[in-house]
């Protein structure tokens, strides 16, 4: 009898808390507004700059060579091939792609 007692005295208080925590995360809630932040504006800057520069033809070089060194050992897929080109294209129209997307205003 009093292992149920301890069981449902576990359970009540679990959803006490529960209780409390949606509580909490209502009252404390602020608005929020999209765009109006900037915290993180040179970061995403000199980001962006690198992959759509020096930083994204590094990389795709990098992949290339990695697709170049695996067709040289004599296992052969369209990967080696597919991956370096994805990564080009990634990094050459994905970043504004995303970035535009991003900063959008909706």
């Amino acid at each position: 009898m009093q292992s149920v007692l301890k069981k449902s005295g576990r359970t009540e208080l679990a959803i006490i808390a529960i209780v409390a925590l949606v509580f909490a995360f209502f009252w404390f809630a602020g608005p929020a507004f999209a765009g109006t932040d900037n915290t993180f504006d040179t970061a995403l800057t000199k980001f962006t700059d690198f992959l759509e520069g020096s930083g994204g033809k590094i990389i795709t070089v990098l992949s290339l060579a990695g697709g170049i060194v695996a067709l040289a050992s004599g296992r052969f897929s369209m990967g080696q091939i597919a991956i370096p080109v994805g990564v080009g294209v990634g990094a050459g129209t994905g970043i504004p792609i995303v970035t535009s997307t991003v900063t959008a205003t909706i």
